[in-house]
């Protein structure tokens, strides 16, 4: 059932006040995807046992399978099931159009990303969509995370080793940082330190004195993408220097499918293909949530209502 405005009003309001408290407590909210219902019991089952807030992210695939309106009353469910402090945000949104859509459903918070899907974009252009998707979420107080440039990566299983020369080349400026979330008035802020989309077969190294330096400079909330097979160390420190939220998805993924191999492979017989994903995948990706709830210091933050 659609949630009324007022409903999501509180939401968001309610979502506001988690971030500053994050920000000012030192704990970050683990923002996990979202691919399907078993993922979605599995970060409920983390939030529960840990007693931590979370989000669920989708992204514009995701959308297209399931539907913003079916995350929505999924996410309801399950909050009212498990009675957790959940929320949902919709991660690389392609265009101003698709984010008013996601405000529009409710969702609490809402990441504009113009460079991905246009890499050609110009600063003016980023700029100025992401500037209307700040104006669009006063109607119901959604939080809007956007980034300076494109973010390299891809949410998957690499077998190249990272380039960390090039990595470098997109690290974030904090000078540049502050024009931009000064002329869009974004309220979160992705920033590349080092990190990027996808699990490699070799570490991330995260730049934790820009991540001080650009704290230092802005005053809105910090995001890291591409969190996934990074040390859990980075993030103990990272959350300590001020970032907010902590985007997990391909370790989830990773878990989730080579989990599934095994137990197919260990169940030939077995047939009910749900059973043994409820049985051995949702344990498996729900320990995946519950070690990045225990890095990001969100463990027993919980609020309920």
């Amino acid at each position: 059932m659609p949630l009324t405005l007022d409903q999501i009003r509180h939401n968001c309001s309610q979502a506001r006040e988690r971030m500053a408290k994050a920000r000012h407590e030192h704990f970050a909210f683990g923002a996990f995807n979202l691919d399907d219902e078993p993922t979605l019991r599995a970060v409920a089952l983390a939030a529960k046992a840990k007693n931590a807030p979370v989000l669920v992210e989708v992204s514009q695939g995701e959308v297209d399978e399931i539907g913003l309106n079916n995350v929505r009353d999924m996410v309801d469910n399950f909050k009212a099931e498990y009675n957790i402090e959940i929320y949902v945000n919709l991660d690389h949104s392609p265009s101003v159009e698709a984010a008013k859509r996601g405000i529009d459903a409710g969702f609490e918070f809402i990441h504009i990303d113009i460079s991905q899907a246009d890499h050609d974009a110009t600063m003016d252009e980023i700029i100025d969509q992401t500037r209307q998707v700040v104006e669009y979420a006063k109607i119901t107080g959604a939080l809007v995370e956007a980034e300076e440039r494109y973010f390299s990566g891809s949410s998957n299983f690499h077998t190249e080793r990272i380039d960390y020369e090039e990595v470098d080349k997109f690290k974030t400026k904090p000078e540049e940082a502050l024009d931009f979330v000064n002329k869009t008035g974004v309220d979160t802020l992705a920033v590349q330190i080092g990190n990027l989309h996808g699990k490699y077969p070799v570490p991330k190294i995260l730049d934790l004195e820009l991540l001080q330096k650009i704290r230092d400079t802005i005053d809105c909330n910090i995001s890291l993408h591409g969190g996934s097979d990074t040390p859990g160390h980075y993030f103990v420190d990272a959350v300590k220097i001020g970032v907010t939220k902590i985007n997990i998805n391909s370790d989830m993924r990773y878990t989730y499918r080579t989990t599934l191999e095994k137990s197919l492979k260990d169940n030939p017989d077995e047939f009910s293909v749900a059973k043994l994903i409820n049985n051995d995948v949702v344990p498996a990706v729900q320990a995946v949530v519950e070690s990045k709830i225990v890095n990001f210091n969100s463990e027993n933050k919980a609020c309920k209502g």
